[in-house]
């Protein structure tokens, strides 16, 4: 069975092309548009891997990320934050807060993939 990826971004365009992406890396794939609709998909089937944009609406992505870190159902998901938010203030908010990564953008392709696929292939240590 294959993982599972969630990709979370209110700018179509950018779910569009991660969603190519991760499917064409070999994983399913779920999208959301805001933090209401990740949480709602997560609560239904919850994902091996989130990737979390930070500016959404109704909930932005630090404050889902701390929904889903929250939670002991979801410890073992892991968060990637992809934002164009790229202050150290803001990563380190993220990083605080549960994310396994954080990525701004523009990013390489390329490096979120490889980014992925390591942290799938990681252990999950609940903290």
């Amino acid at each position: 069975m294959s993982q599972s990826i969630l990709i979370v971004d209110d700018e179509a365009y950018i779910v569009t092309s991660l969603e190519y992406l991760m499917k064409s890396g070999g994983f399913e794939v779920e999208v959301a548009y805001d933090g209401e609709q990740a949480l709602t998909k997560v609560a239904e089937k919850a994902p091996d891997l989130i990737i979390l944009d930070v500016m959404m609406p109704k909930l932005d992505g630090f404050e889902v990320c701390e929904k889903i870190r929250a939670n002991p159902l979801w410890s073992a998901v892991r968060i990637i934050m992809l934002t164009a938010k790229d202050r150290e203030a803001e990563r380190n908010k993220g990083l605080a807060l549960g994310a396994d990564d954080y990525m701004t953008k523009p990013f390489s392709t390329r490096d979120l993939l490889k980014r992925v696929k390591k942290l799938l292939s990681e252990e999950r240590i609940a903290g």
